[in-house]
């Protein structure tokens, strides 16, 4: 074996060199040192996203197991951003007496689940991906039971180890079964031989329940609530988007690398997990209180939505699914730092009632507030519009138009709940509102970042997609 193949791995290699910095920094510093950490781990999450985003050229590794393109290194960037994103919005946590010696296990537990997630993209063979799997969900289990002094937070994360467990077995059982019928792990390999048969199909089922959990498709959700709820707010927005992201990435690339042969059969799953999705988490969001639960079943949803993505397994398809978790990254991001922050100026669970008259208190909070829920209910002019937009192009262009148009309805379900939401901030008064909450300097620099994503993407859209209906009417 070559061992220099290793140093061609930009992205994971940069990666480790932050990995080493974070844990030795934890290792030598005590007293005044320990207050430079946070910052110091924020400036190398900024150099890690554009380092990751140095080399942008294609190709394999160790024989084809391994490969990188220009996407993968963007969906890269994106989820080491969305990271930076994590760590800026839990300095307050991090900072407080319980936790503030465990700053470095959080750090080191996030980053172990990043490495997991850049090998599970860049994976071409099935160890590799499953190593990648499990390298980013067992560390995400700690970090779920991370507040071990509550309760809650080790309920979920045994709920939440229990249930990844099942489902990494689940998969592993599809794998075998494809190995079995193949004689080879090779995605490029194994495509020619996978031509439909019982046992690929059963191993089709399996695998893609496996993921399911993942992505938190209906029926492979159970778990989500009560993980969401009861995981601190920074792991549960890092659950909701991050590990969500590099699911949907992964289930497509091996949907069109290896079951590319099978496409009727895949389809015809997705399309049923799509509908159950969006439908059955459009309806329990609805009833609802705590603000936690309330954004695992929007995410939910959401997953259903980027499955429109998903359907058609074009590389335009790609392309919508990877604008679609960005701008759902940005929104869901600025939602949960405000639930974070008045988390900590109430010192409990936020529920829907807690909500009431923030407006009066704490306008910028529920300005943010709002442009995220309008962005993630697909409202224009804001991002959420166009991503939603380009991904029912995708699925329409693919022939699905019954999906679409049920998507479409439950667009409006969705739209409902989220407004509810709205409707506590800046209608509904109390007695006694949340006070005036003010934000440390790091949840500031977060909430910036989300609400400029939102506004200059829609931006963008927009005029991408105006330039592009003038050039068609030409």
């Amino acid at each position: 074996m070559n061992y220099i193949q290793f140093f061609a791995m930009r992205p994971e290699v940069s990666l480790l060199g932050v990995y080493l910095v974070i844990f030795l920094y934890d290792l030598a510093t005590t007293g005044r040192m320990r207050k430079l950490y946070h910052p110091l781990t924020c400036l190398l999450m900024v150099a890690l996203t554009m380092l990751t985003l140095s080399d942008t050229s294609t190709f394999t590794l160790f024989g084809g197991m391994y490969e990188s393109n220009a996407m993968i290194v963007f969906v890269k960037a994106v989820l080491a951003f969305g990271s930076l994103l994590v760590i800026l919005q839990a300095h307050r946590w991090l900072s407080s007496q319980n936790t503030y010696y465990k700053q470095g296990e959080f750090y080191i537990l996030l980053l172990s689940t990043l490495v997991g997630m850049y090998f599970m993209l860049s994976a071409r063979h099935f160890l590799l991906l499953f190593i990648g799997i499990e390298l980013a969900s067992l560390p995400l289990a700690c970090l779920v039971a991370f507040d071990k002094y509550r309760h809650n937070s080790a309920e979920a994360g045994i709920k939440y180890i229990l249930t990844s467990m099942f489902a990494s077995a689940i998969m592993l059982y599809g794998i075998s079964f494809l190995y079995g019928t193949t004689g080879t792990l090779y995605f490029a390999d194994m495509m020619p031989a996978v031509t439909g048969t019982p046992m690929q199909i059963f191993a089709l089922v399996m695998f893609f329940a496996g993921l399911g959990f993942k992505i938190s498709l209906v029926p492979f959700h159970l778990w989500t609530a009560d993980s969401y709820q009861g995981a601190p707010t920074a792991v549960t927005a890092y659950l909701s988007v991050i590990s969500k992201g590099a699911a949907v990435f992964t289930l497509f690339v091996v949907l069109t690398k290896v079951f590319a042969n099978m496409i009727g059969e895949w389809q015809l799953i997705i399309c049923i997990t799509t509908v159950a999705s969006i439908t059955i988490a459009n309806l329990m969001a609805i009833k609802q209180h705590f603000l936690k639960r309330f954004m695992a079943f929007s995410s939910i949803s959401q997953a259903g939505y980027i499955m429109l993505a998903v359907i058609g397994g074009r590389a335009e398809d790609m392309t919508a699914m990877v604008y679609y978790i960005v701008v759902y990254m940005m929104a869901n991001m600025a939602v949960f730092t405000v639930i974070e922050s008045i988390e900590w100026k109430i010192r409990g669970a936020v529920r829907r009632e807690t909500c009431r008259g923030l407006y009066s208190t704490n306008p910028k909070l529920a300005l943010i507030m709002t442009l995220a829920l309008f962005s993630l209910a697909g409202i224009p002019p804001f991002a959420g519009f166009f991503s939603k937009f380009f991904v029912f192009m995708s699925a329409f262009g693919a022939g699905f138009w019954v999906l679409v148009f049920i998507a479409l309805v439950n667009t409006v379900i969705s739209l409902y709940y989220y407004l509810l939401i709205v409707k506590a901030m800046y209608i509904e008064s109390s007695d006694t509102p949340v006070p005036c909450i003010k934000c440390d300097p790091y949840s500031r620099i977060s909430l910036m970042l989300c609400v400029a994503g939102i506004i200059l993407l829609g931006i963008c859209s927009f005029v991408y997609s105006a330039i592009d209906s003038i050039s068609f009417g030409l």
